[in-house]
């Protein structure tokens, strides 16, 4: 109907009800977990047959016949976000088989969790807005279920209402912004539209800035963030993992093939509109961050941040030289930040899991108790710093250079304060977490169940091993890029 990827996902989300059903009939436990993480397995092997075929031109899929032109467009870009959305699903699913065990409505949980992936997907692989619309709310609408997941506590139902609030009437904007577009240009295909100069028209600034703001609201970029630091904190720690690693990413993904294929750089001119938006957005999130006691609150700031740097990137595209470059590592970053920020989340959920507190104080020396999570939590902390030989200190690189090859020097020795910043306070981190004493009340911790560690010592080896061998990993950031600058 729509994508094997997207198809198998669709299929295992109706049916994992069913599944629930089955499992409290026959009382195995853990059956909707391994089921989901199934389907997600399945659905990211049939990506690969989708990459061959995006590899020489974009595959088209039409949906159905509409006056939108409603259809699937699948270039590398769609690959290698979809990629990292499915791969990083496939983790929290695994992790939360033993971190969820405990809690009620799990055929719930994992419906939605598969629903929220599916829709990223189809966000990923949508050919017009209309589509991207339709699979965006289809994430949006999962999500806040998730967040509020655990509803006989007063802290996830505030917080996933607030976030349905913001979220809602971010989506609102984008559907004003595109039916302006659609009024400007008579389509909404992404395709059809990259070959229109709307740019000198002052409605197709008044359409970029609603889409904008829309988009904005889920990547979480300043002023528009308050209801991430909030969520994350209150939602189950695989679903923070989620939410700070790839779904926030999904309004960066939308953000980038908005500017890039209907408002192209070279014909506009709101790269300094958004380098200042970065500049605010790492700027706050790090300031913020340095005053966090809450260990999962402090994350959820430094995600802010870590958009900022995205951001940075992609305002650095003034040529189309420079549009290749900055978005490379632009994608580089959304890669590491996904694999580094899920990394932190589940090492901390793991500290949460055995402490049952996220006050840093009260954690402080847990790392004695729980090693391997303590050493997997400072690859984690060291490479979100920037600290080579791993992932994280590539892209930062990647994006520094974008800076100055565009001339941004100011900017770019902004970006640099903020990124001592952030090491600032995961040296902190690090140093609460693993070189303090233990107190006596964790005297009865000990290391994480097996199956959370699986996936956290997965991200800590991934982190490593892109960080000492990046280059095939730089070469399909860079195909991507090329890809979207050349649709343009």
């Amino acid at each position: 109907m729509f994508s094997q990827p997207i198809d198998t996902l669709i299929v295992f989300t109706v049916t994992t009800p069913l599944i629930g059903w089955l499992e409290t009939k026959i009382h195995l436990k853990n059956l909707c977990g391994v089921y989901i993480a199934a389907g997600l397995i399945f659905s990211g092997l049939s990506l690969r047959e989708l990459f061959i075929k995006a590899l020489s031109e974009p595959v088209t899929l039409p949906v159905k016949t509409s006056p939108f032109s409603s259809c699937l467009v699948i270039d590398r870009l769609s690959v290698f976000m979809a990629l990292i959305f499915t791969i990083l699903g496939l983790l929290a699913t695994v992790y939360s088989i033993e971190y969820m065990k405990e809690d009620d409505g799990i055929p719930f949980y994992y419906t939605l969790l598969s629903a929220m992936i599916c829709g990223m997907l189809g966000v990923a692989f949508a050919g017009d807005f209309f589509t991207l619309f339709v699979f965006w709310e289809l994430m949006c609408i999962s999500s806040y279920a998730l967040v509020a997941f655990r509803k006989h506590e007063w802290e996830p139902i505030e917080a996933g209402l607030k976030y349905l609030v913001m979220s809602s009437a971010g989506s609102a904007s984008i559907l004003f912004g595109i039916s302006l577009l659609y009024g400007l240009t008579g389509t909404l295909s992404f395709t059809q539209t990259s070959g229109m100069v709307i740019n000198s028209n002052i409605w197709g600034y008044i359409s970029l800035s609603f889409i904008l703001l829309g988009f904005g609201v889920k990547a979480a970029i300043f002023p528009l963030h308050m209801w991430l630091p909030d969520a994350h904190p209150a939602a189950p720690t695989p679903i923070s993992a989620l939410l700070s690693g790839i779904v926030i990413k999904t309004g960066v993904y939308a953000i980038i093939r908005s500017l890039f294929s209907i408002y192209s750089p070279i014909n506009s001119s709101w790269q300094a509109a958004l380098m200042a938006i970065a500049i605010l957005t790492m700027s706050y999130g790090n300031l913020a961050a340095l005053l966090q006691d809450d260990i999962k609150r402090l994350l959820a700031y430094s995600s802010i941040a870590q958009i900022g740097y995205i951001l940075f990137a992609v305002s650095t595209a003034t040529t189309q030289a420079n549009a290749v470059l900055g978005l490379t590592a632009a994608l580089m970053h959304i890669m590491n930040h996904a694999l580094m920020k899920c990394l932190l989340f589940l090492c901390a959920g793991a500290f949460i899991y055995r402490a049952g507190t996220r006050s840093l104080a009260r954690l402080s020396g847990i790392g004695r108790r729980m090693p391997l999570t303590a050493v997997t939590f400072a690859i984690g902390a060291l490479a979100i710093s920037g600290i080579p030989p791993l992932n994280g200190f590539i892209s930062e690189l990647m994006i520094i250079y974008s800076g100055i090859r565009c001339n941004a020097y100011i900017p770019t020795v902004i970006l640099l304060v903020n990124i001592l910043l952030g090491f600032a306070y995961y040296l902190r981190l690090i140093r609460i977490i693993i070189w303090s004493s233990p107190s006596g009340r964790l005297n009865k911790a000990h290391e994480a169940p097996f199956l959370m560690l699986i996936p956290i010592a997965l991200l800590a080896l991934a982190c490593i091993a892109i960080g000492i061998y990046p280059s095939p990993f730089i070469e399909f950031a860079r195909q991507a890029a090329e890809s979207l600058v050349a649709s343009g």
